[in-house]
């Protein structure tokens, strides 16, 4: 059976793509080797931040922009609450490299964005008490993505537009030539004039399939929730958050329908190969200790750990994300290597996709996505 593009990988990025895709009535088949949304990726866990003034640097705010833009605009075709404004403050010390970024980033785009000290942090949300040498930079008009429910949508909207999906299909193979491509599963093969890989954690053995070799490192992450006073840390009233201090990266939420406060910690992790058993949460004492050790600190009405699960973080060596075509083959396109911050992208990520798989002009700068960055 013959497709105008087959995705390989129906996660964050490829059922987005997928629904851009068959949106515009191009005959799509995505190809995932789970059931969509699953806990095996890195999609799951509920929710998700998204910042606009953003800390990683200037060239991701006019995909944020966009990227938002259109989740508004799924939430109004769906009917689903997919976003909840919350602002998200970020917290550091005033001259780290983080909290620089966000204000210029912020002045650049002209985002809202207020900057509060300490005390003004402490006077406006009981929830939090932090050092005097803090300040935090909150954005009024970010928050809450709710990341399965996001795929759950896109998926069955696609379907409701014609995509073909195939669950719990692995890819064996992948022939590239010079117009089409072939995939082959266990007991099937499908051409098409366009591939899309969008395959997360397992990237980098879709990368041998097409003859790329790419530089990137799997690790085991996690995130946990905690007991907390729910009038103070209720999402109507207390905002999502990011820390960049000396301790670490972190991230968080406020409680969402009573769930308790959720945490992370976004750097550090552990290594490993995928394929290989991913170890339980509270396997490792940092599993906990990383995140009850800030909550202590600098949250005084959170209370006894609830729950934690893990996830998995596919790291570029720049934390940059992959999104290119293949240098031999134009008709193959590869997104890849998100480094935990990619999610609140993916909307944006598959419209860039589905524009490139019906080559169109793409209206970002992707140059830093580069895949030839990596390449001999």
């Amino acid at each position: 059976m013959h497709f105008h593009t087959i995705i390989v990988g129906a996660g964050s990025m490829g059922m987005a793509a997928g629904y851009y895709l068959a949106r515009q009535g191009k005959k799509v088949l995505l190809i995932d080797s789970h059931n969509p949304p699953h806990q095996d990726g890195s999609h799951h866990g509920e929710t998700r931040l998204i910042r606009h003034a953003y800390g990683e640097g200037e060239h991701y705010v006019p995909l944020a922009l966009r990227a938002q833009e259109l989740w508004y605009e799924l939430e109004k075709e769906s009917g689903e609450d997919l976003f909840l404004q919350t602002g998200v403050l970020n917290i550091g010390e005033k001259d780290s490299s983080f909290i620089r970024e966000v204000q210029s980033s912020s002045e650049t785009y002209h985002l809202p964005l207020q900057t509060l000290s300490a005390k003004e942090i402490s006077q406006k949300w009981e929830g939090l008490s932090l050092p005097d040498h803090y300040i935090g930079c909150l954005e009024t008009t970010s928050g809450v993505l709710f990341s399965e429910r996001i795929i759950q949508t896109y998926r069955s909207l696609a379907e409701s537009f014609g995509a073909t999906i195939k669950v719990n299909s692995e890819v064996v193979d992948i022939d590239i030539h010079k117009d089409s491509a072939t995939v082959y599963t266990e007991n099937e093969s499908f051409e098409a004039d366009h591939l899309i890989a969008t395959t997360g954690a397992w990237a980098k053995k879709t990368g041998e399939k097409l003859n790329v070799s790419l530089p990137l490192t799997t690790l085991r992450k996690t995130f946990s929730w905690f007991d907390a006073d729910d009038q103070i840390y209720n999402a109507a009233e207390f905002p999502a958050f990011t820390f960049a201090i000396s301790q670490g990266t972190y991230y968080g939420f406020p409680s969402i329908h009573e769930s308790g406060v959720k945490i992370g910690r976004h750097d550090g992790g552990r290594e490993f190969q995928m394929g290989r058993p991913l170890k339980p949460y509270g396997y490792y004492r940092e599993d906990i200790g990383d995140v009850s050790d800030i909550l202590e600190a600098y949250f005084p009405h959170v209370q006894s750990q609830n729950t934690g699960k893990t996830c998995v973080y596919t790291m570029t060596p720049d934390g940059d994300f992959i999104i290119d075509q293949l240098p031999q083959h134009p008709n193959v396109t590869i997104a890849c290597g998100f480094s935990g911050h990619g999610y609140k992208f993916s909307s944006v990520v598959g419209e860039i996709l589905s524009k490139m798989a019906m080559n169109e002009n793409v209206d970002f700068d992707l140059a830093p996505f580069s895949i030839k960055r990596f390449l001999k």
